[in-house]
């Protein structure tokens, strides 16, 4: 299947000159998206996961469905102040400042195999500080599963030393 016939691209958003690729009509497409999550699923399979986590709020759409077919756990990666026990947290640069992302204290488990699930991979900002937080905690990411790869903002540099699959690239 040829996912690319289901992701739409939007001129111009969020900013003149970009090209937004929206993950919208893979979502809306029952086919599309069982077939994508169980291309993600063959993957970690064969790294023998034990638990996904995924970044909000797409890497929950992406690593749900996942960890649902595995029978497995999911821990959602989140901005500061969104979870409600005790975290560790991580800053990170953006494109204009920095964030937080946090996860709770007993997400993982050490020892667990990991994999970061999300629905782009752009930069890696957000990718890398996901990973430092499951390395805190004595997690192993065995990989890391993406929808689209944007591979001109060389997002791979910044998780480099990590296995990557991603479903499409542009």
């Amino acid at each position: 299947m040829d996912l690319k016939n289901y992701i739409a691209d939007v001129p111009d958003f969020p900013e003149e000159g970009i090209i937004f690729r929206d993950i919208s009509p893979l979502m809306a497409d029952g086919e599309a998206y069982r077939f994508a999550t169980n291309e993600i699923v063959k993957y970690a399979k064969d790294k023998g996961v034990d638990m996904i986590v995924g970044p909000e709020a797409r890497g929950f759409i992406v690593g749900c469905p996942v960890a649902y077919e595995l029978g497995i756990g999911f821990a959602p990666a989140r901005k500061k102040g969104k979870l409600p026990r005790e975290t560790v947290e991580v800053s990170y640069g953006l494109e204009y400042g920095n964030d937080i992302l946090q996860i709770h204290k007993d997400a993982i488990k050490p020892g667990q195999k990991v994999l970061v699930c999300d629905d782009l991979l752009a930069t890696g900002g957000t990718i890398a500080a996901t990973i430092k937080l499951i390395e805190q905690l004595g997690g192993e990411v065995v990989g890391t599963a993406f929808l689209v790869e944007l591979s001109e903002l060389k997002g791979r540099n910044k998780i480099e030393g990590y296995d990557i699959l991603a479903l499409m690239e542009y």
